[in-house]
């Protein structure tokens, strides 16, 4: 029976799951994106050449492999055509036979980037989300509220008209007298988007018809998740989230299939934490240390091109992402960042007022009252970008992982050691 798989990052999103997507692509013959939108930013290195998606699965570099877009995403047919284009400009010819997207999927309108940005602006100092601004959490909401254009709309412009201006009615009000901007128009609205709905019309399909009929045809699926574990709409750093859903469970809703479907979760880890925007981080590093994670990493945000903040490990936030999704394996990525520190620390437990606590504490913000208890491990100076067996890791990088897999009791089972196809241990 083909065994399908659920990838998830384990932490605050940046952990290198379009790199393990990539290589699991191999083995999978149908690959589904089933939450986020373009906020996420997937890269990947083929040959020396560097790819960013947003929203097309990364498995669409394989030829021959049938990729699908869920229900539970956001996507804006601007930033999905413009992937189209980009990639035909690569040479890599993309059909409707090759991609297809769920007519159950809500689609990000023009006013809700403006009002994404229109309302990050209004924030000051330490309510801003550090939002993408790329109008998610808006299209989420109209999802929620009822008043969401869904892709198969665009096969009824009647429909999608009459549902346009009646969620536009609502925002204008807040355009104009909470936000202190000009309201927008109807017809503008429509004809922006004209050009883009007509290219997504022979992408739409049933996508749950399609997951189950991979499964009675015993094709491995693999579902491709977005952001981390710690973004989570429920379980992440409450209100420094993002707007869906990005647990492994998700992948079944998101997708339209059944859990039975689900046979097993990888959870992706950075070596090192790693995070964008606002939010508490507790081994966050603001000294020499943490400009080498960010400098050898090349830490910058493959959406939005910010940097990104670094710090040590974290186990806890991490035991707790295994809790959740349930991995059977980790996916540890950047390893070879970490050559050329003499020492490297590991977060255990956090220290709050009251106790010592394994797990993240449940109420709003708690992770900024906590403090970070570490373990040293001894580090390496070897570059290991070449290695390819765990047997030829330097000792000290092994204890390293074996640390990881006692405290966590999860198997490391693919360790990556630079950003190439080929820089992968399989153990």
């Amino acid at each position: 029976m083909a065994e399908n798989v659920v990838v998830v990052g384990a932490q605050w999103g940046d952990e290198g799951k379009g790199k393990i997507v990539d290589l699991l692509t191999e083995k999978a013959e149908v690959i589904v994106r089933f939450q986020g939108g373009n906020n996420a930013g997937h890269t990947l290195v083929v040959k020396g050449h560097k790819v960013v998606l947003h929203l097309i699965p990364s498995g669409i570099l394989h030829p021959g492999k049938l990729c699908l877009i869920g229900n539970g995403v956001v996507l804006d047919p601007e930033v999905f055509c413009q992937e189209l284009d980009g990639l035909n400009a690569l040479g890599i010819q993309i059909g409707p036979s090759s991609l297809k997207i769920s007519r159950k999927t809500h689609l990000i309108m023009p006013y809700h980037k403006l009002l994404d940005s229109a309302r990050e602006e209004k924030k000051k100092g330490p309510d801003k989300i550090g939002t993408t601004g790329r109008g998610i959490g808006p299209a989420y909401e109209d999802k929620v509220s009822r008043v969401g254009i869904r892709a198969a709309d665009v096969l009824n412009p009647q429909l999608m008209l009459a549902k346009m201006e009646k969620a536009i009615e609502e925002k204008n009000v807040l355009f104009q007298h909470y936000f202190d901007v000009q309201p927008v128009k109807v017809k503008d609205m429509w004809e922006a988007m004209q050009p883009w709905a007509e290219r997504l019309k022979p992408y739409l399909a049933d996508v749950s018809t399609e997951i189950a009929a991979a499964q009675s045809a015993d094709r491995v699926v693999l579902f491709e998740g977005a952001q981390g574990t710690h973004l989570d709409i429920d379980h992440g750093t409450y209100p420094y989230v993002t707007s869906s859903n990005t647990l492994a469970g998700n992948a079944s809703a998101g997708s339209g299939c059944g859990p039975k479907a689900l046979h097993k979760v990888v959870a992706v880890v950075k070596a090192y934490t790693t995070r964008v925007g606002a939010g508490p981080f507790p081994t966050e590093l603001d000294d020499e240390t943490g400009k080498h994670l960010q400098a050898q990493g090349a830490e910058f945000g493959a959406t939005t091109g910010r940097p990104r903040r670094c710090g040590w490990l974290d186990l806890v936030v991490l035991r707790e992402s295994c809790r959740l999704n349930a991995p059977r394996e980790i996916a540890l990525t950047k390893l070879d960042v970490l050559s050329g520190l003499r020492e490297i620390r590991v977060c255990t437990r956090y220290d709050s007022s009251k106790d010592r606590l394994s797990y993240p504490p449940q109420m709003e913000n708690g992770l900024s009252q906590v403090e970070p208890v570490y373990e040293a491990l001894p580090g390496w100076e070897e570059d290991i970008s070449e290695v390819r067996t765990f047997a030829d890791l330097p000792e000290a990088a092994q204890n390293y992982i074996q640390c990881i897999e006692q405290e966590l009791g999860v198997r490391v089972g693919l360790i990556s050691v630079g950003p190439d196809r080929e820089q992968t241990l399989v153990r």
